[in-house]
């Protein structure tokens, strides 16, 4: 087992990763930027180093930094948390180099699923469903525009090199797809080094359904089922649940059993989440593969009991997964959460400021992460989330009402935030019904509110 952790990340998930550690016995390492110096995740440390500037550039994203300072704390192991270097293979190579462990998938795996067209290459030869689409487009716009026929319009434009929905631009016509390309390949090559899009058919109206698997360096995969995260604005994650409403569960576990196997026969050896999409008929295809862990991971575990961080530690130690996992993990209970943004509910743009109050509901049996305390700012040099709420009840409509309460009773000031959105949309029939899509939130705060 490691004796000491750092751990190159910041905030909620920062906090998570401590708190982990600290129950595993292990000895760990934060880092905290300018803007992060007063950070109530840093309590949680066995000690805390400075690594820069506010800025995630010169900070979080210093591989030369973050090496240095492994080597000098004499850490023997790496957790990336999600976003910054979670998934980039260059920097796991370093880390493993530099003699320590990056607490992750193998950097060939990071590789593999990272490039999107790579990954659904690699799905389509171990039998993994995928939909229609196309590898990485030349620059020839008649070249573009063949393979958009290939496909059928309508097209969905998506960047080969990154994900969290950065680049994803809808064409629905041939004058749409070359703008469409061309911006994509701008917004790619600013977010992700790299201009290289691609092409998949658009499926009205789909579920985005996700399978959580882990596995170890001995050849052991095993699925702990899926989470339905379809509620989404502007392609990134709202709410998410587990397990997935309104799909049969004869249906869902083929698919979670087929897609383990399949991640089996690769050889992936740590924590990894399969995005599918789920069209009306209720056909699912391979949307991409994150190679590492999921904000949404904490469903999975309120509804299984495995502590999946915990887990992604020991499987990195070079445990096998019959040392720490059940040996039948069941679903028991509904669980939801929502993220809870710094941000316009009207628009959803950013709001920064202070937290001149910020005041969760006391209530043990609600989950809540959340980097933040009252009287911190929240900057504009991160992602704007406050919070994760995660509730967890016998069914899904006392999930949901228990989510709406807990919701209801945060108190939060000094900047905007979504919480009057989401819990519109909880509230709405058509997220009650489970019959959601990825353009629900659109539909529902568009609707014009009853009068009285």
């Amino acid at each position: 087992m490691f004796q000491k952790v750092l751990v190159a990340n910041r905030g909620a998930v920062a906090a998570r990763v401590l708190r982990a550690l600290h129950q595993l016995g292990i000895r760990s390492v934060a880092v905290y930027s300018e803007a992060d110096a007063r950070a109530p995740y840093l309590e949680l440390s066995s000690e805390a180093h400075p690594i820069g500037p506010s800025s995630a550039r010169d900070s979080y994203l210093n591989q030369d930094t973050l090496l240095a300072l492994l080597k000098r704390t004499g850490a023997d192991g790496l957790h990336p948390g999600y976003g910054f270097l979670a998934e980039n293979a260059a920097f796991a190579t370093r880390v493993n180099a530099a003699g320590a462990r990056f607490i992750g998938p193998s950097p060939r795996w990071i590789d593999a699923m990272g490039h999107k067209t790579r990954a659904r290459e690699l799905a389509v030869e171990y039998g993994m469903p995928t939909g229609r689409g196309s590898g990485v487009l030349p620059a020839e716009p008649e070249a573009i525009k063949a393979a958009a026929r290939a496909i059928g319009y309508p097209v969905l434009v998506k960047p080969a090199g990154g994900g969290g929905g950065i680049g994803m631009l809808p064409a629905n016509d041939e004058t749409e797809l070359i703008a469409a390309v061309e911006r994509s390949s701008s917004l790619a090559a600013r977010g992700f080094g790299s201009a290289e899009v691609y092409l998949e058919r658009l499926v009205a109206r789909p579920r985005h359904v996700e399978f959580q698997v882990l596995g170890d360096a001995h050849g052991s995969l095993q699925h702990l089922f899926e989470r339905d995260c379809s509620v989404q604005r502007r392609h990134q994650k709202v709410i998410e649940e587990a397990p997935a409403p309104n799909i049969a569960r004869d249906a869902v576990q083929a698919m979670a059993d087929r897609i383990a196997a399949t991640v089996r026969n690769m050889g992936y050896d740590n924590i990894g989440t399969v995005e599918m999409l789920m069209d009306a008929d209720g056909e699912f295809s391979f949307l991409e593969m994150n190679t590492r862990l999921q904000v949404e991971h904490g469903v999975t575990e309120e509804v299984t009991g495995v502590d999946l961080v915990k887990a992604m530690i020991r499987s990195a130690a070079g445990e096998r997964l019959a040392a720490f996992l059940p040996r039948d993990v069941a679903i028991s209970g509904h669980a939801i959460q929502a993220r809870v943004y710094a941000e316009d509910p009207k628009n959803f743009f950013p709001s920064p400021g202070k937290l001149n109050v910020f005041r969760p509901p006391e209530d043990a049996s609600i989950r809540i992460e959340t980097g933040y305390a009252e009287g911190r700012e929240v900057t504009p040099f991160y992602d704007p989330m406050l919070a994760k709420v995660i509730v967890k009840a016998a069914s899904r409509s006392q999930a949901i009402e228990r989510l709406v309460q807990a919701l209801q009773a945060f108190d939060i000031q000094g900047v905007k935030h979504n919480i009057p959105a989401v819990v519109a949309i909880l509230k709405s029939d058509a997220f009650g019904s489970g019959n959601v899509h990825t353009g629900i939130v659109n539909e529902v705060l568009a609707r014009p509110k009853a009068k009285g």
